[in-house]
């Protein structure tokens, strides 16, 4: 064989070598194409997937607590938003999500979501007075929480909580019976920013409520919800066709 001849087969010989070497067009990787379920680990990714559809974009707030809030992050520890992420909140909307109750994220997942939403944060409690605890010390008073309910509600919600100029009933069977008792204490808490609700410190300018006065309240309004929740005609007799 020449020498021209010679030459030109070993440079067509590298030339293969070198393209077998690279990651030509169509070429899988060493990695998945695409990432398995359990290997998402981007927070806007999974906050996105996960939470965005009831807490907002941005945890803005939406059909449910606004995470992003300072005032319920102030309010909520980092164990607190933990435990509810992975085990959700019983006989609510909340599910769970870690896979240890039957969600589908991993342990990973969930610390990755909480990180985040810890991340949204500031350093200081909101206004530099600290919220009442997440969860009461005690049972609440129905007495007292009624009178409680007269002097921080009543302006918004009306008298009887049936609604008001400035805000909804918060006596009405349906949702009472979507809300539990903790997430009650939440909302009159927190407020809810995206209805101009106010928190615990604004009901009444200059007077912030105690923790005994937001527990009171809680269990006046827990006491209004109905025995049977959700029977659109409770007064409806079986002569008229209803079954009681």
């Amino acid at each position: 064989m020449s020498g021209p001849a010679l030459w030109f087969r070993a440079a067509v010989f590298f030339a293969a070598l070198a393209l077998a070497s690279c990651d030509l067009p169509g070429r899988p990787g060493p990695e998945p194409e695409v990432l398995r379920p359990e290997q998402v680990l981007d927070f806007r990714t999974l906050y996105s997937q996960n939470c965005a559809g009831c807490h907002g974009a941005e945890g803005r707030g939406g059909a449910a607590v606004a995470l992003a809030d300072p005032v319920y992050l102030a309010y909520a520890d980092d164990a607190t938003v933990r435990r509810v992420t992975a085990n959700g909140v019983a006989h609510t909307l909340m599910p769970a999500f870690a896979r240890s109750a039957g969600g589908m994220l991993t342990d990973k997942q969930i610390d990755v979501l909480v990180s985040g939403i810890r991340g949204w944060a500031g350093t200081s409690s909101p206004g530099g007075i600290k919220p009442p605890a997440y969860t009461a010390a005690a049972p609440g008073d129905v007495t007292r929480g009624a009178a409680a309910y007269q002097t921080f509600c009543a302006r918004c919600h009306g008298p009887d909580g049936k609604g008001g100029s400035g805000g909804h009933s918060i006596v009405d069977g349906s949702f009472l019976a979507l809300v539990s008792d903790q997430g009650l204490r939440t909302a009159v808490v927190t407020g809810v920013p995206g209805l101009d609700a106010p928190d615990w410190r604004s009901d009444v300018p200059g007077r912030p409520m105690t923790e005994e006065e937001v527990t009171d309240v809680v269990a006046w309004l827990a006491s209004q919800r109905p025995p049977f929740p959700g029977r659109p005609y409770p007064a409806l007799t079986a002569s008229q066709g209803g079954k009681q």
